[in-house]
């Protein structure tokens, strides 16, 4: 039997509510980066409508502060630019070059590179360059951590977590208990669990709001805070799917945040902040291993 001209139309009128619902998303998702787009080639002195977005993302990654006014190039963007080439291994031209805002575009952890004004990324590579060996994995100010008497954390999925996360974060927690002295059980919510995981969107009340999808994945907080969150407008899979972004890859490093890893600006580690999407990046190496070692003083 034919269908009737009703439901036809309520077919259509379904879609068509569908349809505006996710525009807003998809159209942020198109348009997230789009001023770095505008802005490639520009270097100091220039003033051209983006550069003050380039402010604003640089300063949410501690990289300029207090600084978001204008679309002038001025010194401070060029220092921070130079800066942000350092710690990523880039030329360190102070320019918005091709490889700089390729970078940029990249999605990533939202947790800042350079906190209160600290970063030892730098540190670690001016001392790379001066040839001696050291580490390249970072911690945060003050190197918090959990103590000797937490070492087995529990760990809970507030409301709102999908189903498809909850294997990808237990295998990831995994990891890490496979290279620590740390355990992980996982919890009811209403237990004062130690860790928490829950999927977010844009401002969520942390002081660290999301963009939408693309950019900021997701982030987590240094010991003994123990909050993960992801963003809920990434599109999240298991595995490597076009456009997506693997749930156990990025669980894997912001669990390491949660035990007290800052990041590392060497790419083959978990805690290299940048992630592209279709990647699958779930294994410690050794810098990462090295670096929880020498926090934690395991043997």
């Amino acid at each position: 039997m034919a269908p009737s001209k009703a439901s036809t139309l309520s077919l259509f009128t379904i879609t068509t509510l569908l349809l505006l619902l996710l525009l807003p998303l998809l159209s942020h998702a198109a348009s997230s980066f789009k001023y770095l787009n505008q802005v490639k080639g520009c270097r100091k002195g220039d003033n051209v409508q983006g550069i003050l977005d380039v402010k604003k993302h640089l300063e949410k990654f501690g990289y300029l502060s207090g600084h978001s006014q204008n679309d002038d190039f001025d010194d401070q963007l060029e220092l921070a630019i130079k800066t942000y080439q350092i710690n990523y291994n880039l030329e360190a031209t102070g320019r918005l070059d091709v490889k700089t805002v390729s970078h940029m575009m990249i999605p990533r952890c939202g947790v800042p590179d350079i906190i209160n004004g600290i970063t030892s990324m730098i540190s670690r590579k001016i001392q790379h360059h001066e040839g001696l060996t050291v580490s390249q994995y970072s911690f945060f100010s003050g190197n918090p951590k959990w103590p000797s008497s937490k070492y087995r954390l529990t760990y809970a999925f507030l409301q709102g977590t999908p189903n498809q996360a909850k294997d990808p974060v237990k295998r990831a927690f995994q990891s890490w208990a496979n290279n620590t002295q740390f355990t992980f059980s996982q919890v009811e919510a209403y237990e004062t669990p130690d860790l928490t995981i829950s999927f977010q969107r844009l401002d969520h009340g942390d002081g660290y709001p999301f963009d939408g999808r693309g950019g900021v994945t997701a982030h987590a907080f240094s010991p003994t805070d123990g909050r993960f969150h992801y963003d809920a407008d990434e599109m999240w899979v298991v595995g490597s799917v076009n456009g997506g972004m693997d749930l156990q890859s990025i669980a894997v490093h912001e669990i390491g945040h949660l035990l007290g890893l800052n990041h590392s600006f060497v790419e083959e580690a978990i805690m290299y902040p940048f992630l592209n999407t279709a990647t699958v990046k779930r294994n410690l190496k050794p810098d990462d291993i090295q670096g929880i070692k020498n926090l934690y003083n395991i043997k």
